[in-house]
């Protein structure tokens, strides 16, 4: 079980797992990539591309179970844990997942999929943090690969924000963006979400690649928290785990 972080400050890491496997799926490395994450000791993890609980069995199954990856990631660790089913496909299904060292108290998955395109979700939870400090919003985040299509999700993420989180009250949004070019924050200004690296250096963190990250796609954005900044993670062994490389910041609330 992992110990508390320092009062009033919460260790966040969300990473797109590409459904266990490195990049062109060549390797199945869910094994090692717990072992990073737990590494970590990270109050909350955001994951994406997470493979649910399959009908299928198989060498997959007998290696990890017939759970969800997230479930094989939290095992003994993370008290907590939801999982958002964003897409089925032969019998298989995958999606996005929080980890929580803290109670979740309710979630609820966002279909934001643009029909003809790759199904997409925004996996909105609350978590009961230790007294007095007030519920937590958290929202793990896959977008698509059209920007006009992440243009119409970011856009639902707002109105989902606005309707669903209470004024005032300390939000979280991580993962994957994939807005290579950056246009996400202009959309989501009204939100009032700041972006933990963009606010620190100036730009968004370089995320893929993971072997040599170029492309600025995975991000940590808040709101309504009394600090927050960047943390900062090795390359390995996280270059070898996925396609994308992990992002992780500290809040203080």
């Amino acid at each position: 079980m992992l110990s508390p972080s320092t009062s009033g400050t919460l260790r966040i890491l969300t990473v797109n797992i590409h459904q266990g496997y490195t990049a062109f799926n060549r390797r199945f490395m869910l094994h090692e990539l717990r072992d990073a994450v737990r590494a970590e000791r990270s109050d909350l993890v955001f994951l994406q591309e997470v493979r649910g609980p399959s009908v299928k069995a198989g060498r997959r199954a007998k290696d990890v179970g017939h759970g969800g990856d997230h479930e094989f990631l939290a095992d003994q660790i993370w008290l907590d844990h939801a999982y958002g089913r964003n897409a089925v496909a032969d019998g298989r299904d995958h999606g996005n997942a929080l980890l929580s060292r803290y109670p979740i108290t309710g979630w609820r998955n966002h279909d934001v999929s643009v029909p003809g395109a790759e199904p997409r979700g925004l996996l909105h939870c609350v978590i009961q943090l230790d007294a007095p400090a007030p519920a937590l919003h958290v929202v793990c985040v896959h977008l698509g690969l059209r920007e006009s299509h992440r243009r119409q999700q970011l856009m639902r993420l707002s109105q989902m924000l606005l309707g669903e989180v209470p004024a005032g009250a300390p939000l979280v949004v991580a993962g994957d963006f994939n807005d290579w070019r950056s246009l996400a924050d202009g959309v989501l200004r009204d939100t009032g979400l700041v972006e933990v690296f963009r606010q620190r250096d100036g730009m968004h963190a370089r995320s893929f690649p993971a072997r040599w990250p170029l492309l600025r796609l995975d991000r940590i954005y808040v709101r309504d928290v009394a600090a927050s900044r960047p943390l900062p993670l090795s390359r390995r062994p996280w270059s070898t785990l996925s396609d994308h490389a992990p992002l992780a910041a500290e809040i203080s609330l």
